[in-house]
């Protein structure tokens, strides 16, 4: 029995747009279920914060006057969020094209897992410079919902890619 082994390289190889669209939307909606659980579960009533502070990215400040629901502030955090979540998809499939990561299960897990890691520090850390707002989403809750939504990205488009384009 022979051992492949996957040279890690960069190739320029285009990766499957269609397929990272639909993965950043799947993994958009989980990222945004497990925010909701979290917020039910660890806040005093501010379970719509989040949705607050995500429209402010676009509608500015004054979306943070208060934390009651709004379908405003709510549709503008959902297309903002899944916005977010295709760019981030698309980020990461170009990765996974390039480099060939597409290899196993595991290697795409773990690309994932690393990959949502590193939105999570540019999201948290980086974005606040701009929208200094976005620190009251720092902590492990933050930091899990992005790592699951970069494995739940990149297991997606693995699977999709698998299957054959999504456009065809």
């Amino acid at each position: 029995m022979e051992l492949e082994m996957h040279p890690h390289q960069w190739e320029r190889r285009m990766p499957d747009w269609p397929a990272a669209v639909v993965s950043g939307l799947v993994a958009g909606a989980v990222m945004m279920v497990l925010d909701l659980v979290w917020s039910a579960i660890m806040s005093s009533g501010d379970t719509w914060r989040s949705s607050h502070l995500v429209a402010a990215i676009v509608l500015g400040p004054s979306a943070l006057q208060d934390s009651a629901f709004s379908i405003g502030i709510v549709a503008v955090a959902l297309i903002t969020h899944y916005l977010l979540g295709i760019v981030f998809a698309l980020c990461l499939a170009f990765i996974v094209a390039g480099f060939h990561y597409e290899s196993s299960v595991s290697m795409i897990e773990s690309i994932g897992i690393v990959f949502g890691g590193g939105v999570y520090v540019i999201s948290m850390y980086g974005w606040t410079n701009v929208f200094p707002w976005i620190a009251e989403l720092r902590g492990w809750g933050s930091l899990i919902g992005h790592m699951v939504f970069g494995m739940t990205a990149a297991l997606t488009y693995w699977k999709l890619v698998q299957r054959g384009r999504v456009g065809d």
